[in-house]
């Protein structure tokens, strides 16, 4: 069973959504131990940002007019459809930024909707996989805060995810990162503690049970 993981932090160093991946992997690799990880890291080395484009433009120009980038686009968007279609499992770990969803992962996204493997009429290269969402946030967005509806990116990655690419999605969340860091959250420090543990138990959880979700076929395929 092989798993690709992908991680949209721009810190190479203490990222909150890097260190929750982590403990779904481990726990993962608990129960598949010599199962094969495929890694993208999408915050420290981007996507070019015209690939989309120039993608979406080479797919209405014939093969033999194509600009080198418009080529490379499109190489690019098969390798990485490329790599869906190897894994049997997904991880992603995507922070919240600026309210709304990283551009690193926007781009992926972006980029992988161009391959036709990926249409939307068709049943695509992930349809009934197991995955693993988690993504965190500084702040708290909860019902009932504050900020409540304050987080744009949440619901955008499941209906990509879970309706869009079909996967059996599970999405582990952890709110109040910046607890600690910001002085104005101070008064949070309890809650932020209760928030952490649970998130850290949901990733141990979530990591277990990603490894047992694979479809019986694909678990007897692999293991020829």
């Amino acid at each position: 069973m092989s798993l690709l993981r992908l991680d949209s932090s721009i810190r190479s160093e203490g990222s909150t959504s890097r260190a929750l991946a982590d403990i779904v992997e481990q726990h993962w690799r608990d129960a598949v131990p010599d199962s094969p990880v495929t890694r993208r890291h999408l915050g420290l080395a981007p996507l070019p940002s015209n690939a989309w484009a120039d993608a979406v433009t080479a797919s209405a120009t014939a093969e033999d007019r194509r600009t080198p980038s418009q080529q490379a686009a499109i190489d690019l968007a098969g390798t990485l459809v490329d790599e869906l279609a190897a894994a049997d499992a997904y991880l992603f770990a995507v922070p919240l930024y600026n309210f709304g969803v990283s551009q690193h992962f926007k781009t992926y996204v972006d980029l992988v909707s161009t391959d036709l493997r990926m249409a939307t009429d068709i049943a695509s290269v992930t349809s009934g996989k197991p995955g693993v969402l988690v993504t965190v946030q500084g702040g708290n967005y909860s019902p009932g805060t504050p900020k409540e509806g304050w987080d744009h990116a949440t619901a955008w990655m499941r209906r990509i995810l879970a309706d869009v690419w079909e996967l059996d999605l599970d999405v582990v969340t952890r709110e109040f990162t910046l607890v600690g860091v910001n002085p104005a959250l101070d008064q949070f420090a309890d809650l932020a503690e209760r928030i952490k543990s649970d998130a850290e138990n949901q990733a141990r959880e979530s990591g277990h049970t990603l490894a047992t979700r694979t479809r019986p076929e694909r678990v007897w395929a692999a293991g020829r």
